[in-house]
């Protein structure tokens, strides 16, 4: 397999194709390989609940949302940020808008709706599509190889190779981590992958679970040291999911792993303080079942007062002032987080000691990486996709210094 190609993407997904984008406008000749049979896959699956795209607070904010990584981002996003994204997509035909929190949405397109704009486009530019080719590694002179559908391995000569192949969450979409082994074969050094953004696990009793089990607990604070997220968490089978799980979730995964005490403590009324629902419960009479009380006073509804009975002692729900401070602050008896698997995105991948500001691989040069391969990560609400995003196009800006090109203005 022969091809006069400059560059070779391997993998479909937001980054691969902001690179392919960044470098096409360049007048590039650019070559997209991808292992499932259509793109985007994973793109689609967040799309799902409603697209958000990106985040509209201000830079330091934003940055500051990938932790440890926040320096190198805040580099990144200065190179194509959220209001770039959101000037690009206009290009695109696609109007955004802020929502009441703050995220970026399409305001009349959906996930599916984006990625056909987007994939015309790219293929108006001259950009070449490779479906179901599962990167291989690299042949004798330094180019890909892959495995095609009818299970024949070729190789593609190209001078430049970005490798946007995803983390190892929802592996359903293609995003299974597989490349691992190719590159640590070439001393690449990679932190392995953990579940990032991913429900939690409680022992629940039988009774809890199967009379609670998909029942929400609606407008709560969860709190985890100096860390606290509000929004509303879904009972299930195996412990806790929702948005504000999900924003703790990677710190909790953190004492996890060190077998340290989890300190989750769930906020049943944040809207109540402590002192005044101290009032309200001492207005209980003996005669009025505590369940009825709290739903008539407090407006405590919902699977909130079996969750009390589940994990306060008989002792706790009869003194008004040890119910008060539960109410407030319930111990969440956390086990482990969920898999690997059934997280939205994952932590770990290839350490950024192993790629130079422009995301080259320094023991691979001329190969440079992209997107959720690097070992990031970030809460939801538009930071996994504009991390995504603005990688795709550092890398493509790599790839064109690389090979002595200039960016279109």
């Amino acid at each position: 397999m022969k091809d006069e190609s400059k560059v070779a993407i391997v993998g479909c997904g937001p980054a691969g194709m902001m690179a392919a984008t960044v470098l096409s406008e360049a007048g590039l000749a650019v070559d997209i390989f991808e292992a499932k049979a259509t793109a985007g896959r994973k793109f689609l699956v967040a799309g799902r609940g409603g697209l958000n795209l990106t985040h509209s607070e201000e830079a330091g904010r934003f940055a500051a949302r990938y932790g440890s990584k926040a320096e190198i981002f805040s580099k990144l996003l200065g190179v194509f940020s959220p209001d770039d994204l959101r000037a690009w997509l206009q290009t695109l035909g696609i109007e955004t808008f802020i929502g009441t929190s703050g995220r970026v949405f399409p305001k009349d397109a959906k996930a599916q709706d984006i990625l056909k704009i987007w994939l015309e486009a790219l293929g108006r530019r001259g950009v070449t599509f490779h479906y179901q080719h599962r990167w291989q590694g690299f042949s004798k002179t330094g180019g890909p190889l892959f495995l095609g559908a009818n299970d024949e391995l070729l190789e593609f000569s190209s001078q430049a190779i970005l490798l946007a192949l995803g983390g190892a969450s929802w592996p359903q979409t293609g995003s299974d981590g597989s490349w691992t082994s190719l590159l640590t074969a070439k001393e690449v050094r990679i932190e392995p992958f953990r579940p990032a953004n991913c429900g939690l696990e409680v022992e629940w009793s039988d009774y809890f679970r199967t009379h609670f089990s998909g029942k929400p607990l609606k407008n709560v604070l969860l709190r985890c040291g100096d860390q606290q997220a509000t929004g509303d968490v879904m009972m299930t089978d195996h412990g806790l999911e929702g948005g504000p799980v999900y924003a703790l979730s990677g710190s909790l995964r953190d004492l996890l792993e060190k077998s340290s005490p989890v300190p989750l403590l769930l906020d049943l009324k944040r809207d109540l303080p402590l002192p005044r629902l101290q009032e309200k419960l001492q207005q209980h009479r003996s005669k009025e079942s505590l369940a009825n009380f709290l739903r008539k006073t407090i407006h405590l509804t919902g699977p909130a007062y079996s969750l009390l009975r589940e994990i306060c002692s008989p002792e706790e729900l009869q003194n008004t002032a040890l119910l008060a401070e539960r109410i407030k602050n319930l111990p969440i008896p956390i086990t482990r987080t969920r898999p690997l698997a059934e997280a939205i995105s994952s932590a770990g991948g290839i350490a950024f000691a192993e790629v130079n500001e422009d995301l080259m691989l320094r023991k691979l040069p001329g190969v440079f990486v992209a997107g959720e391969m690097l070992d990031w990560e970030a809460p939801t609400g538009g930071y996994l996709l504009q991390g995504a995003f603005s990688s795709g196009y550092q890398a493509a800006l790599g790839i064109l210094k690389w090979l002595g090109q200039q960016p279109q203005p």
